[in-house]
Order: C-alpha cells, then sequence, then structure tokens
C-alpha cells in the first residue's frame, strides 16, 4: 500500500488538509496526519480543532511515498519554519519522491528551490514568492470601477497572504489616501512626475504616511531625449521631496526605458542619467526593464542585458517578470558578483538541483516579404527593403514614366500593404516597418515636389485627427500610426500628447474630419480616452473613433464606445482604408 503524510500545522486551511486526507484514504493510501506545531492538538485557519496522528518530528519517512503541504495564513509561514518539513520536502526532491503542495503552500517549496525549472500554481497572493519576487505592484486604476475602494480592498486582502512589500501604483490622491490609511508597514508609491502639480499633489500623502516614492523622470513636456534632460528633472523630484521632509533613502527615481526598435539610442541616455542620479543625488534607482525590448524578435536577450548592464549602474529595483528564468539568474549571479549574496547562499539555493541544458536556438526561415507584380519595380524594392536613399532615386525615375498618383496607388501603396503584412505575421519587426516608413516618406518628399512644380495639387485620401490623450505624454505609437497614415496618402492632423478632450473637438469641428484616432498607455490615463469620445458624441460630430495603446482591449473599446480597436499602427490604416474607401 502507498503511504503519504501530509503535514498540519496551526492555522492551516482545513478544507485543504481533510479533503486530501480524505480523497487519499478513500483511494486506500495509508496516511499519516503529521502535526509541524509541537502539538498533536492543532486549530486550522477557521478554529476546527484538529488531532494529529503523530508529530513531523516522530514520523519515518523511510517508506513514505508522497508528502503534503495545504495552504492556509498562518498555517503555511508554520510549515515553512518547520526544519523536519522543509527537510523532508528538500530529500524527498533528491530523490524522486512525490511532494505536494496547494494555493499558499507552494511558495514553501520555492523558497526551497524546489520549483526551479518547475510550474506551479498557487493563491494569487503567493505567486510573486513562487518567483522570487520582493516587491509587488498594485494597480486599481481600471475605467469603470470604484478606485479608492478598490485599491484600499486590493491592500487589505494582498497584506493578509503575504508579507512582500507593496507598490501603490497610482496617482489618484483619494485611492493613495484610502489606501495609505490601513498599510501595514512601509509602502512605495509609484509616482509623481517632474510636473508640479503632481507633486504638490503627492509628496504630502508620502510623507503623511511615511510612505517611499517613485519618481519618473519626465513632465508635461515628455521624456527628455538626453540624460542631462532626465537628471535635471529627476534634480527637481528630489528638491520637492526633500522639501517635504521625504529622505533621499526614500526617493526612488525611474530613468525610464524607451523601446530599442524606435530609439535605439535611449538605451544608453537610460544608463547614464541612472547612473547620475545614484552617483550625485544619492537616491535609489527604479527602471521597466522589459520595455527596451518592444517590437523585436527573442526580447528575453535584451530584457537580460539591459538588467545586468543597469545593476552594473546603479539599479536598486528592477520592474520585471519574476517568471523569466534568465532574468532571475541574472539577478542572482550579480549579487553574487558583488558580494551581496554572502557565501552565495541564495544561489547555491536556486540552482544547487539545476542541471543546466544548452540548446540550439531554432531559426526559422522568415522570409523577406514576398512582392507581388511590383515586386521588379525599382522603388517597390526600394521601400521593402527600407532604403531611404534608393526609394528617393528610384521615386525620381518613376516620376520620368509616370503620373504622380499612378506611382502612389501602383508602388508605393502596394508595397506599404506588404510590409504590414510581414509585420503582421512576425517575419519582419519595428524596426524594418519604420525604415519602409521612412523610405515611403523619402520617396513622397520626391512626388510632392513634383506635384507643387506642375502647378496641380496632390489628392488627399481623407484626413484624420490623431492625438495621446490628456495625462498621457508617450507618444511612439501614435507617431509611428501618423508616419503609417501619412505614407498611405492620408491629410493627418497630429494634435500631439497630453491633449483634452475639448482641443480634440475643436480640430474636428474645424477640418471636418470623419475620423479621429487617440491613443492612451498608462491605467491612469485612460479613463480620458472615453472622456473624449463623450466630449465628440456631445458634439454631434459625425466621426469615427479608433483607439490603441498597451492597456486597452477589443472590449474596453467597445465599453468606452469607440467604435474601433486598433492593435497596430497596420490595423489603424486597414479601418481608415474601410471609412475613406
Amino acid at each position: 500500500m502507498s503511504k503519504a503524510v501530509v503535514f498540519f500545522a496551526e492555522g492551516t486551511e482545513e478544507c485543504e488538509a481533510l479533503l486530501v486526507v480524505d480523497l487519499l484514504r478513500r483511494a486506500k493510501v495509508d496516511v499519516t496526519v503529521a502535526s509541524a506545531s509541537g502539538s498533536r492538538e492543532i486549530v486550522s485557519s477557521h478554529k476546527v480543532h484538529i488531532t494529529a496522528d503523530a508529530l513531523a518530528e516522530e514520523v519515518d519517512y523511510s517508506d513514505v511515498d508522497m508528502v503534503v503541504l495545504p495552504g492556509g495564513i498562518p498555517g503555511t509561514p508554520n510549515l515553512a519554519a518547520n526544519k523536519t518539513v522543509t527537510d523532508t520536502c528538500v530529500s524527498f526532491a533528491k530523490s524522486g519522491k512525490k511532494v505536494a503542495a496547494i494555493c499558499a503552500a507552494p511558495s514553501v517549496l520555492a523558497s526551497l528551490g524546489l520549483l526551479e525549472g518547475r510550474k506551479a500554481t498557487a493563491h494569487a497572493g503567493f505567486q510573486d514568492k513562487l518567483a522570487g519576487a520582493e516587491v509587488l505592484d498594485v494597480n486599481a486604476g481600471l475605467p469603470g470601477i470604484d478606485e479608492p475602494a478598490t485599491l484600499e480592498q486590493l491592500v487589505r486582502d494582498l497584506q493578509a497572504v503575504t508579507d512582500l512589500p507593496l507598490q501603490l501604483d497610482s496617482s489618484n490622491p483619494d485611492a493613495l489616501s484610502h489606501a495609505l490609511r490601513i498599510y501595514n508597514g512601509k509602502p512605495i508609491v509609484n509616482s509623481v512626475n517632474g510636473e508640479q502639480s503632481t507633486l504638490d499633489m503627492i509628496l504630502p500623502l508620502c510623507k503623511k504616511y511615511g510612505a517611499a516614492v517613485v519618481g519618473l523622470a519626465l513632465d508635461e513636456h515628455g521624456i527628455p531625449a538626453t540624460a542631462d534632460g532626465r537628471f535635471a528633472i529627476a534634480q527637481r523630484i528630489v528638491k520637492a521631496a526633500n522639501a517635504v521632509g521625504i529622505p533621499n533613502e526614500d526617493i526612488y527615481i525611474d530613468c525610464l526605458t524607451l523601446t530599442a526598435s524606435a530609439q535605439q539610442e535611449g538605451a544608453v541616455q537610460t544608463l547614464e542619467a541612472l547612473t547620475r542620479c545614484k552617483k550625485e543625488l544619492g537616491v535609489r534607482t527604479v527602471l521597466g526593464v522589459s520595455n527596451i525590448s518592444f517590437g523585436l524578435p527573442c526580447r528575453g536577450y535584451l530584457n537580460t542585458t539591459l538588467l545586468t548592464m543597469a545593476m552594473v549602474a546603479g539599479l536598486d529595483l528592477a520592474i520585471m517578470n519574476p517568471n523569466t528564468p534568465e532574468m532571475m539568474a541574472a539577478v542572482r549571479a550579480y549579487r553574487v558578483l558583488t558580494s551581496q549574496d554572502e557565501k552565495c547562499n541564495d544561489y547555491v539555493a536556486a540552482y544547487a538541483n539545476v542541471q543546466v541544458q544548452t540548446s540550439q536556438v531554432a531559426k526559422t526561415d522568415a522570409a523577406a516579404p514576398a512582392g507581388g507584380a511590383a515586386g521588379a519595380d525599382a522603388l517597390f524594392e526600394a521601400v521593402r527593403r527600407g532604403l531611404k536613399n534608393e526609394a528617393r532615386a528610384a521615386a525620381g525615375e518613376a516620376l520620368k514614366t509616370r503620373e504622380p498618383l499612378q506611382v502612389v496607388n501602383e508602388t508605393l501603396i502596394p508595397a506599404l500593404d506588404v510590409v504590414g503584412d510581414a509585420f503582421e505575421k512576425g517575419s519582419i519587426f519595428l524596426p524594418q516597418l519604420l525604415q519602409s516608413a521612412t523610405a515611403t516618406q523619402a520617396a513622397f518628399e520626391v512626388i510632392k515636389t513634383a506635384i507643387a512644380a506642375s502647378g496641380s495639387q496632390g489628392e488627399s485620401k481623407g484626413r484624420i485627427v490623431i492625438a495621446t490623450v490628456k495625462g498621457d505624454v508617450h507618444d511612439i505609437g501614435k507617431n509611428i500610426v501618423r508616419v503609417i497614415l501619412e505614407n498611405y496618402g492620408y491629410d493627418v492632423l497630429d494634435l500631439g500628447r497630453d491633449v483634452p478632450p475639448e482641443r480634440v473637438v475643436e480640430a474636428v469641428r474645424q477640418t471636418g474630419a470623419p475620423l479621429v484616432g487617440l491613443s492612451a498607455l498608462m491605467t491612469t490615463t485612460v479613463p480620458n480616452l472615453q472622456a473624449t469620445i463623450e466630449a465628440l458624441h456631445a458634439a454631434n460630430l459625425p466621426c469615427k473613433v479608433m483607439v490603441g495603446g498597451a492597456v486597452l482591449t477589443k472590449a474596453y473599446a467597445e465599453q468606452i464606445g469607440a467604435d474601433f480597436y486598433a492593435k497596430d499602427a497596420k490595423a489603424s490604416a486597414d479601418y481608415a482604408k474601410q471609412i475613406f474607401g
């Protein structure tokens, strides 16, 4: 007969424990209920009194086939504190015997390094501990919900199941007040930026409740392109925080990661600014790492490399996915090499039983985007390959034998279609898409010059108004959409970023544009999408609205009254074709 031991402790969730015992015994398994609390008499999480068969220390495990760790609070940490329980789990794992854990209890196995290379499920409040996260970001800024009440409840619920510090991700002073008031311990508030109004609203709250604060190196003008610009904003934030009594050790500056596919030089500027903040300002630093790889293949290579470079530059807190083994390996290795992991204890615990397997990275046959009938056209090929100078020269040659509109419709637009389809299928990536767009722009400039010289007017396919909504200064995605739409022959009025609803309404009223494109990247600014759409409807303007941004979904786009959700620039162009024909 198979044998199993189910560990019970003070505060164990009785359903998770007793049901396991019942099911195993029905399956004819010999089950021993073992107490990890030093007494056979145990009180469960819901005050059920249970008598164990034996103490964990009294059991002979030599012929036991499986051990089970039920969840519950404080049952799970009580199991983790019992040396017999943890030693048995490690011994069983090494010998190939079965070790099971439920709900919160997989965190015990994670702390022992037994989940490396394995998948596990856990209570939501403990998923972070499975992977090694040290701070849990909490964001309740979803449209249509009561953010103050929701954020407060999230803090209560999470602090009931995890002792990790929480980062309260909100710019809503009311929501922060609710959450900070009931927070046990020292929270981190994410975030403020260089705008004086934001500093005036949030910093006094951080001081009042003793919270650390994250400062973003941006202001009402956006993200500076240079390290000097971002450092100057960081200086303003630190000065304002110090003025209300927040010490440097409670200030985290985020020098902001821009995607290398669109702003390749930005990575160096980010790292330089981070180094200066650390050395010259004496503050802590934080950085969202994975932004660097957006739009590129094999994102993990870039993410891990930037993480390592940032840690060398002085990064204290990385915003990353702790479920990525390569990222966690980089962190653990860095801590060993900088003597932060004394005697390599954490590294050994994580990898002592891990066998690293090398494998060859399979390279797919990502063929270049195939051309159609226009494939033999020099201009078509120059656009497809993203060759700016060649596209400019080829456009001049094409105009010797064809009319401008003919060149646009028969060559440029088909080339863009081919490139867009390739991007959609993943055979090319964002840098190549942008190169093709730039080549198309160069060709268009030649065509426009020819049209102007002839005294005729170029025909626009339609007028479109685009903007990044109020409160949001992220405009990379919006700018890509503008370039693509212009290359397809649309007359695009770009209102920029941080655009209030009334300005969008006025632009549509003045231009008569039948299509509006709105962008938002942050959860905190997504509600302004709805506000802008409602303003357009209230003004009775007969326009269609498409929306896009990393935090949006098709379902939410429909919920706020948008006519179309554009997941990328190509989708925006496809929808414009539907509107204008």
